[in-house]
């Protein structure tokens, strides 16, 4: 008889970047709901503290760290931790991603350039780097990268280059760990009601969004398959169309 969804994430330990709120934070409700074990991380204590207690409810373990992905010193501390608490890892989210005002390449400042991809891009290869030696065969990396990986914006110059890069990264690592017997996933939600749209539209239709939950739901799908079987990329977009 085949295993049940939760019979399969039973126990499994994951880490979620950027998991205090948003698609972090959702994939992280909808993962211990399965029985899995977290370790999530941001830059703000008090809200992964009040994440992890309400994570925490429903009886699995949950660890709150706080880490800056752009330090790799703050990574290789946050793995350490989870090198501490267990001596593999099963699952990870790179979900830690930041926006910015929309501006013209000829009015963007570059700290707001570095700081975007530093977060969203190189970030995510500090994170992984490190997870790495916890991983073993049947272990899922997912990247959360957003529909902005294929498509640009005007005016969002450095959040589009840091999701192309971060799409071209993703398949790049696919192929470098498709032999040791992990998978890696591209996620690219489209418009998602989040509290990033408060940086550059905070006016933005949020009733023709998905909501976390559902993307939420469609990366524990995914996570689940059987091992023989994969999903390269996931894109999950509003039924409402463009907004």
């Amino acid at each position: 008889m085949a295993k049940s969804q939760q019979t399969l994430l039973r126990s499994k330990l994951a880490l979620i970047t950027g998991a205090s709120q948003g698609i972090g934070l959702a994939i992280a409700q909808v993962l211990v709901a399965e029985g899995c074990d977290l370790v999530i991380s941001g830059r703000n204590l008090s809200a992964l503290n009040q994440a992890a207690k309400r994570l925490a409810k429903r009886g699995v373990s949950v660890t709150p760290i706080v880490c800056d992905v752009r330090n790799g010193e703050s990574v290789e501390a946050l793995l350490a931790a989870v090198k501490g608490q267990s001596q593999r890892l099963d699952i990870l989210i790179n979900n830690a991603g930041i926006a910015h005002s929309l501006l013209p390449v000829a009015k963007l400042p570059l700290e707001d350039w570095k700081e975007v991809i530093e977060t969203n891009l190189t970030g995510m290869f500090l994170v992984t780097r490190a997870a790495l030696p916890l991983m073993k065969r049947g272990s899922t990396i997912v990247n959360n990268l957003s529909i902005s990986a294929k498509r640009v914006f005007p005016g969002f110059s450095a959040y589009d280059a840091s999701k192309h890069g971060a799409l071209g990264f993703t398949n790049t690592l696919r192929e470098e760990v498709r032999a040791k017997g992990i998978r890696v996933i591209a996620l690219l939600p489209g418009a998602t009601d989040t509290p990033i749209w408060n940086t550059f539209w905070p006016r933005a239709p949020r009733k023709k969004m998905m909501s976390p939950g559902t993307v939420a739901r469609a990366v524990v799908n995914a996570l689940t398959l059987p091992q023989e079987a994969t999903v390269e990329e996931l894109t999950i977009l509003p039924s409402a169309g463009t907004l």
